[in-house]
């Protein structure tokens, strides 16, 4: 599904990124969403389908070109490129916002969610069946579900982390799965993104300047191998995931669309902006990120009062749906051009 990009285009695929990494960083909401409504769901998947035994077989073979064109690598490098930008600029804005304003963003963010299930519902106008209704009441019960699931404890087992690598692109794969907030519900949002890419962070530092006594650390080594599973899991799920949606979206699209529309509206319920947090303990003691920010485990919902900080909030909602329809009129506009 390789096609013609202008500069235009280019630019603003890399900003899709940028979006779609951003919201792979908050629990609750799904990089999927943005795949889906800025239109390149479709092709995201079936490039990441191409990443096979033929696409090894150019890459052993040195034919690094071939590999690149087969796999779709201009679309992917431009996505990944946007996505490398946001994980290490914008999201310290998102990071400073969600500190500050934090009812406002989740209330652009759920507004958002809103105008998604709005935008991919259009798709089923006058073609809702029996089989694709199902598909949506079940996608829905399972989104509620788990949103009101209790995380478990850190399990570090290199096999689990390998299998939480699996489940984690789910927030990139399906529209309305939260990756982050699978892996808070499978007690290993701490160990895998913060831990983990801290000890990394930490050991190339030890390394530029020339310090390899952390080769003697056995907690240092057990987080970087714990980063290696993690890291090929993620890669192992994204391959399978992208080829089983694939087949899926080709042979059953409406009821694989239902169903995603499902897990959105189940995903409401992450995002629901009034809501307090439940920090991440260790000993007794709240556990820092690498900004001395708490990082949080779950939270914990309840039903605002109606104050000027909430019709403030309701505004937001509002903004958000229209950020995501004024994203679709500009997909549309350029899709006739």
């Amino acid at each position: 599904m390789r096609v013609q990009r202008s500069l235009s285009d280019k630019i603003f695929l890399v900003l899709k990124g940028i979006a779609m990494g951003l919201a792979n960083k908050i629990p609750g909401v799904s990089g999927g969403v943005v795949a889906f409504v800025a239109g390149f769901y479709e092709e995201f998947i079936y490039s990441f389908k191409r990443v096979n035994k033929t696409a090894f077989k150019f890459l052993l073979a040195g034919r690094f070109k071939s590999f690149y064109q087969y796999i779709n690598g201009p679309f992917l490098s431009l996505l990944i490129l946007g996505i490398i930008i946001s994980f290490f600029s914008i999201s310290k804005l998102l990071d400073f916002l969600l500190t500050r304003y934090e009812i406002q963003v989740w209330a652009c963010f759920f507004g958002m969610i809103i105008g998604s299930i709005y935008y991919i519902n259009k798709d089923f106008e006058g073609e809702w069946t029996k089989t694709s209704r199902t598909a949506l009441v079940i996608g829905t019960l399972v989104g509620v579900s788990i949103s009101f699931f209790d995380p478990a404890t850190e399990n570090s087992n290199l096999f689990f982390v390998f299998i939480c690598g699996i489940i984690s692109v789910s927030g990139m794969t399906l529209p309305g799965l939260s990756g982050s907030f699978i892996m808070m519900l499978m007690g290993n949002y701490v160990l895998l993104l913060v831990d983990s890419v801290n000890s990394l962070y930490d050991s190339i530092a030890d390394i530029l300047v020339g310090d390899f006594s952390f080769i003697n650390d056995p907690t240092r080594i057990h987080l970087l191998k714990v980063l290696v599973l993690f890291t090929l899991g993620s890669l192992t799920g994204l391959v399978t995931f992208s080829n089983l949606l694939s087949y899926l979206i080709k042979h059953y699209k409406k009821v694989t669309y239902a169903s995603i529309l499902g897990f959105i509206i189940g995903s409401l319920g992450v995002v629901w902006p009034w809501k307090y947090n439940v920090y991440a303990t260790q000993n007794g003691k709240f556990l820092l990120d690498r900004n001395g920010n708490q990082i949080i485990a779950t939270y914990k919902r309840y039903l605002p009062e109606l104050t000027a900080d909430t019709y403030w909030a309701i505004f937001y909602v509002i903004v958000g749906v229209l950020l995501v329809l004024g994203l679709e009129w500009y997909g549309a506009k350029t899709r006739k051009l």
